[in-house]
């Protein structure tokens, strides 16, 4: 059996230890002086041997109290951490994470079975969300954001810098006799992702074909839904190639014209600043920065 002394107790020791004062203890840890002192005389008759010396304004470690002091709040720094970590984690293997759709769907789903090959202990939990999270109070441990980099309270890891090119269906190609000029594109519908319409505007401009040229347009609600709608055959969408691998690759979607526009933003690993993470947490985001890294040697080689 183990004889230790109350754990309040030497809360006590090491709060007026740092304090030099048995009244700033109390401040501290919301008790009356007196409570202080009885506390400290108790430890001190537990231990048989006076912890401070006492004169009438002020307290000082004695030799002993110098002595237990480092071990006592290494005990407690031991307490408090553990402490934080199982309630923080009450499931230190589970790793909630929300992703951009786009991403979640063209970019991490193709990409999952290598992670649980590498972490089978980690449980993932993704849910597809264009929202900010308020850490504060959600579940969510990590998110993929997609935007300028730039939230209050947030940790962020940039990913990959988007740049914009337009893809089209190969058969709609051939039915509208193909794009072999940029003044082409009048002839077909320009997909945008609703809010971004802009970004239609400065490819426009890059390749000198006039805004006021087209005469079909359409929207969807995010990137990912625009490029499906693109493989279908309805129009001209702009997206990532980071996200367009697999239909490039088999051929649903081609990238007609050798131009690309800096969207000016980014996806981001985020979660919250001077969060703790579990070992979990740790291991899915240096698996997703180490995945992207490689993608982008890949595409630049």
């Amino acid at each position: 059996m183990r004889r230790l002394p109350p754990l309040n107790a030497l809360r006590v020791f090491d709060a007026a230890a740092r304090h030099g004062s048995f009244n700033r203890a109390s401040e501290e840890l919301c008790v009356t002086p007196s409570a202080v002192s009885h506390q400290l005389k108790s430890l001190e008759e537990f231990l048989g041997v006076e912890l401070f010396k006492r004169e009438k304004r002020s307290i000082s470690l004695t030799p002993a109290g110098e002595r237990y002091l480092p071990s006592v709040q290494m005990a407690l720094d031991e307490v408090e951490f553990a402490t934080r970590k199982l309630i923080t984690s009450p499931n230190s293997n589970v790793v909630n994470v929300s992703v951009a759709p786009a991403f979640l769907t063209r970019w991490l789903v193709p990409r999952i079975a290598r992670f649980q090959e590498r972490h089978p202990e980690v449980e993932l939990r993704l849910e597809s969300s264009i929202d900010y999270i308020d850490f504060e109070n959600s579940d969510t441990d990590l998110a993929v954001y997609y935007g300028k980099g730039h939230w209050s309270g947030i940790e962020t890891h940039l990913m990959r810098n988007i740049d914009l090119t337009p893809v089209v269906s190969p058969k709609l190609l051939e039915e509208k006799g193909g794009l072999k000029r940029e003044s082409d594109l009048a002839n077909f519908t320009l997909i945008n992702v609703t809010g971004r319409n802009h970004e239609w505007s400065k490819v426009l401009q890059k390749l000198g074909v006039s805004i006021s040229s087209i005469a079909h347009t359409i929207s969807f609600s995010s990137t990912s839904l625009a490029v499906s709608a693109a493989a279908e055959g309805i129009g001209v969408a702009l997206a990532d190639r980071s996200l367009l691998q697999r239909e490039l690759d088999s051929g649903r979607l081609v990238a007609p014209f050798d131009v690309s526009l800096d969207s000016h933003n980014a996806f981001y690993l985020v979660y919250k600043e001077n969060r703790s993470l579990t070992a979990a947490m740790e291991a899915f985001r240096d698996w997703i920065l180490e995945e992207m890294a490689e993608d982008k040697r890949a595409l630049a080689g």
